[in-house]
């Protein structure tokens, strides 16, 4: 059974940091593309950041403030982010696309993306 588990989140002020979680179980994450999604109420979900083997994805609006990377060995996946804003403040999930090396596709189309967690809740205040 494929699971993903978001953790991490919680509430800082302009300019802190979090860093979020996504532990998986059922798929080896080593073969699979991981990505993290945001959404703000009234707003589109937005694609952030991804990895797979070799290669790690950042959407121009975290570019230098966020770092994705993953254990192997514990399964999970981590989003570091710095110098947070208010605009961050979203529900952030994480997603897998267990079967981005056979078709080529995009990272930050979430339709590609067929297991996702239930999210965990970034707020940060100016």
């Amino acid at each position: 059974q494929v699971q993903l588990v978001e953790s991490g989140g919680g509430s800082v002020q302009t300019g802190g940091s979090l860093r979020l979680s996504c532990a998986t179980s059922g798929f080896s994450i080593s073969s699979a593309r991981v990505a993290w999604f945001r959404q703000a109420p009234g707003k589109e979900r937005e694609a952030i950041a991804a990895i797979n083997t070799g290669s790690s994805y950042y959407a121009d609006s975290v570019k230098g403030r966020f770092t994705i990377s993953q254990d192997n060995s514990k399964k999970t996946v981590y989003l570091q982010m710095n110098s947070l804003k208010p605009d961050d403040s979203a529900m952030y999930y994480c997603a897998a696309d267990r079967q981005y090396w056979r078709y080529e596709r995009s990272w930050n189309l979430a339709a590609n993306f067929g297991n996702w967690g239930q999210g965990t809740q970034v707020t940060v205040s100016s």
